[in-house]
């Protein structure tokens, strides 16, 4: 791995891998200019409201934590444009943006990025297979995220799909933009959990598809680093950054495991 941030050393670094444990705001900050070939972000949702939903059959708070909580549209939308912004920074130029969401965010994440200077390119919908029930059973069961994919809104910006790759795991017809599968199995949290970590298909996936081996990949909210074991996985280079060492503790075991 080669030096990326000024001022921050890493928590952990391997030969393929560095977590920082940093306020994303401040490591953005102290990144170099384009030096990442793709970002995946995974931003706090802000939907812990104090309400309930369900797990294992059971009732449990939606609260995730402080970081999910937010007082004002105002103050949300300015926590994007901010973070949107500096990953436009340190993105090369003919690199790419994902961001992950649900209906408590992803609409202003969109707005962001396209007064951010990013062209949207896709609105994945990730639908999944087994989705938490609805306990209120007083609208639809929310079973679906979406995942929007950006580049730099240039038009000398020529970024990187594999479309015959997609084409090719998806029995040889064009990959739409629906992608459908189950919740994060049990065994991707052997060593401790994080509440909103993705599942390693989805990300191997979007790897696959944006991404060449050698690629440096940036995760700004990284968690438990499921960023990082697709990378170890496909053959690319990862930075994780996140102020809870907690989840970077979690981060350092699934790395040196994957």
């Amino acid at each position: 791995m080669g030096v990326y941030f000024q001022g921050i050393k890493p928590y952990y670094k391997d030969n393929v891998s560095a977590l920082f444990l940093s306020d994303t705001f401040t490591a953005l900050e102290r990144m170099k200019p384009e030096c990442v070939d793709m970002i995946f972000a995974d931003p706090p949702y802000f939907l812990s409201n104090d309400g309930i939903s369900c797990s294992g059959g059971k009732a449990v708070s939606v609260n995730k934590g402080d970081w999910d909580k937010i007082d004002t549209l105002e103050e949300k939308h300015r926590f994007n444009r901010d973070w949107i912004r500096l990953c436009k920074h340190v993105l090369k130029p003919n690199g790419t943006i994902w961001i992950s969401g649900t209906l408590h965010n992803i609409y202003s994440v969109g707005m962001a990025l396209e007064q951010e200077g990013y062209k949207i390119l896709n609105n994945i919908t990730w639908q999944k297979t087994n989705p938490p029930p609805n306990l209120a059973c007083r609208c639809f069961t929310h079973s679906t995220e979406t995942i929007l994919w950006a580049r730099k809104n240039d038009k000398n910006s020529k970024h990187y799909f594999n479309y015959s790759l997609m084409k090719e795991i998806n029995n040889g017809k064009q990959m739409k933009d629906v992608w459908t599968g189950s919740l994060t199995k049990p065994i991707e949290k052997t060593f401790g959990k994080h509440p909103t970590q993705k599942p390693l298909y989805l990300l191997e996936r979007i790897l696959l598809a944006s991404t060449v081996a050698g690629n440096v990949v940036l995760d700004p909210f990284c968690g438990s680093s499921t960023t990082g074991v697709a990378c170890k996985k496909t053959g690319r280079y990862y930075i994780g950054i996140d102020n809870n060492q907690e989840y970077l503790e979690l981060s350092k075991e699934r790395l040196i495991h994957a």
